[in-house]
């Protein structure tokens, strides 16, 4: 296959899981017909439309499958995983746990290649692996993201540099588990941004709350943060 493997840009605004989806699935980095902006931070906002839309699809799935979405999967009982993601008051602390968490987006991820019918791979820059979603439905075609610690871009192949997206291809074809040489010249997309440090050690990073202006070390104190204070705007700082 000729042409390179391009990472395509996903504006960072909270809804970059989504979004970066759309835009391999469907070549739409803006899944809902019309935006609604409601303030989540003073640096984000989210396209509510498709925050609801992807939310009760994956409340839906989970809720049919109990066996599958087990406490043991989900980090709480299905039921309450449901009630929760569904709960308007709780979106904020949502957005920052897929924002820090180093699982981010695993659940949104595996629900979301079953319900488009492709996998899905998520390339991790810092460690260079691939967390591959929907693999055991044994799907004919595959979508693939970058992910740099703290947020998610779309991975295409490109006929050359700088080509226009119209030109992207997004959607593969799986033989035998693999899309062949596609996958080596992702590796090396990869690993070349993983080479320029092109990531966030959220483990280890330094935050600023904006709201109080406490600072705060890592993903884990900015998660219990916003538990504790229902405070979702943070800063980075050096």
């Amino acid at each position: 296959m000729e042409g390179i493997v391009v990472r395509r840009v996903i504006p960072s605004d909270n809804s970059c899981l989504f979004n970066a989806v759309g835009y391999v699935m469907d070549h739409d980095k803006q899944k809902a017909p019309e935006l609604r902006q409601v303030l989540i931070s003073s640096i984000a906002f989210v396209d509510i439309e498709l925050l609801i839309f992807i939310k009760h699809v994956i409340a839906a799935t989970v809720a049919s499958d109990p066996t599958k979405y087990s406490e043991a999967f989900l980090g709480k009982p299905n039921e309450e995983y449901c009630a929760w993601i569904l709960n308007p008051e709780k979106w904020g602390v949502f957005l920052v746990e897929c924002y820090f968490v180093i699982s981010t987006g695993a659940i949104e991820l595996s629900i979301l290649a079953d319900y488009y019918g492709r996998e899905i791979a998520a390339y991790d820059i810092q460690t260079t692996r691939c967390d591959l979603y929907g693999q055991e439905k044994n799907y004919s075609e595959r979508v693939m993201l970058i992910y740099d610690g703290l947020h998610y871009d779309a991975l295409s192949m490109s006929p050359f540099e700088e080509a226009p997206e119209e030109f992207d291809q997004t959607i593969f074809a799986v033989t035998n588990k693999t899309i062949e040489a596609v996958e080596g010249l992702t590796l090396k997309l990869v690993k070349d941004q993983q080479s320029k440090r092109s990531y966030t050690d959220t483990a280890n990073f330094t935050l600023r709350c904006g709201v109080c202006q406490v600072g705060l070390i890592g993903q884990k104190e900015a998660v219990e943060h916003a538990k504790a204070t229902s405070h979702v705007n943070f800063q980075e700082y050096r």
